[in-house]
């Protein structure tokens, strides 16, 4: 999962106590620098995103205003979180779609966090806050901010050799493989082709056995050079985990990710989403309609990569964190270096309307995506497997997060982000998302005055649980 010719401007941010911050902590012996395309490390591109008048310059992002800031803008004024429930629950009317969930965060507070629909077409059970659902390549995230959390602790480096800790690791170019990185595994430079090998973790091969053939595997650039989406090579950090710790990736991820942020409900691989107390069962079309499936278990052998399952008030408590209101968990800095863009990805700009609409340029960061929407940050990831589908998206410049997971393959419900997003941002709505009960004259408001401070605009679901 997408660079036109025009790019366009990003809306000026003032660069504060963070940016500076940042260019501290990425000089610092924990958080070491990270190998950019252009040759240069974040803390270089930091500087030189600043011009002489203050502003950012386009095709570049400062560190400010990046997470948990303090001079957050406010949101626009026609930001309404019971339309956007309504327009969930539109989605799963008829069943259309089966089910589905969704998480706002704004300010470091629960907006909504919500289910719609039901978790089975065979068993039906309405779909709560606390259905569990599978996150696919929304996982990503969690592997890049684990290892974070690691680099932090001086247990590993961004710049640590993968063979230190994988002796046996190849590739068909025997110097290339002592090159790779730690930041080049999670920011997909490792140097193959996009997504090696899934269709052979798809026929059910077996993870190591996959590793190993990663050596015969051709190569499209030198690691650290180009961008290759990855999902076999991309949980490699798995292993790295392994090493460094003397723990599983899984638990590491349980012990320093979801206890701390109170994400009762997540889990890792397939026996925790049966195990769960209630869960979404994945759906694909089928003659007479919906057909709910076992969840199929190939990509589950990828923790890093596909291996999260998560409900609603799990990705609240994410989102939150995400967007720096949990510092005692993720400190400021280390978001700022997770959300950091290190190599274009041009391809994300095609494919839906709304991403040749609205996206400028794309790139990716250490687990994340990073786009110009519109002239606007925004840290996103979107994840899909057999029968899931999911998207997450920070919004940087409002302090604000959204998340949206369905249990079935329809494209209908991914209308709801860039619904979501132009209405924070004041732009004019377009219509993203087809559904019954779209406020017409959304498509003729116009950017209001800014929100009230006290939050009356921005409105708080009374059905959502906290």
């Amino acid at each position: 999962m997408k660079h036109d010719s025009s790019r366009r401007s990003f809306t000026p941010w003032r660069l504060g106590t963070l940016a500076a911050l940042l260019t501290l902590t990425l000089g610092s012996s924990a958080q070491t620098s990270l190998r950019w395309g252009n040759g240069q490390d974040p803390a270089t591109s930091v500087v030189r995103s600043q011009g002489a008048d203050g502003t950012t310059q386009p095709g570049q992002f400062s560190a400010a205003r990046s997470v948990g800031s303090a001079r957050a803008l406010p949101l626009a004024a026609g930001f309404d979180v019971q339309q956007f429930e309504s327009m969930a629950q539109a989605l799963v009317a008829d069943q259309r779609i089966p089910g589905m969930a969704m998480a706002i965060v704004h300010n470091g507070q629960i907006l909504s966090a919500r289910g719609y629909g039901i978790t089975d077409v065979r068993n039906a059970e309405p779909i709560d806050a606390h259905t569990v659902f599978r996150l696919a390549s929304l996982s990503k995230s969690f592997a890049g901010t684990l290892t974070g959390l690691l680099v932090n602790d001086g247990t590993l480096r961004w710049d640590s050799k993968l063979v230190d800790y994988m002796p046996s690791f190849q590739l068909v170019d025997p110097n290339a493989a002592r090159t790779v990185t730690v930041a080049d595994v999670l920011s997909h430079r490792v140097g193959l082709s996009h997504n090696t090998y899934d269709r052979d973790l798809e026929n059910y091969a077996d993870y190591r056995s996959l590793t190993q053939k990663l050596a015969y595997a051709p190569m499209t650039c030198q690691p650290g050079t180009c961008y290759g989406y990855q999902n076999i090579a991309f949980s490699l950090i798995g292993d790295v985990v392994f090493a460094a710790t003397g723990d599983f990736y899984s638990q590491e991820v349980q012990r320093r990710l979801f206890k701390p942020l109170g994400m009762n409900d997540a889990s890792l691989g397939l026996e925790g989403i049966t195990a769960s107390a209630r869960w979404a069962k994945p759906h694909v079309r089928g003659r007479g309609g919906w057909a709910s499936l076992t969840p199929k278990p190939t990509y589950y052998q990828l923790p890093p990569a596909a291996g999260v399952n998560a409900s609603a008030s799990d990705m609240a408590q994410w989102l939150i964190a995400q967007t720096g209101h949990r510092p005692d968990v993720l400190p400021l800095p280390l978001l700022a270096t997770l959300h950091q863009p290190l190599v274009d990805t041009p391809s994300e700009i095609r494919g839906s309307s709304w991403r040749r609409q609205r996206i400028g340029s794309a790139s990716y960061a250490l687990g994340w995506r990073v786009f110009d929407y519109a002239g606007h940050r925004v840290v996103f990831h979107a994840g899909a497997v057999q029968g899931y589908r999911g998207m997450v998206a920070l919004l940087p410049e409002r302090d604000l997060g959204f998340a949206v997971l369905w249990n079935s393959e329809s494209a209908l419900p991914t209308g709801l982000l860039p619904t979501m997003l132009d209405r924070a941002i004041g732009m004019p709505a377009q219509r993203w998302l087809d559904v019954d009960g779209f406020d017409e004259t959304l498509l003729y408001a116009s950017e209001g005055a800014p929100k009230d401070p006290s939050g009356s605009n921005a409105q708080k679901s009374t059905a959502a649980p906290q």
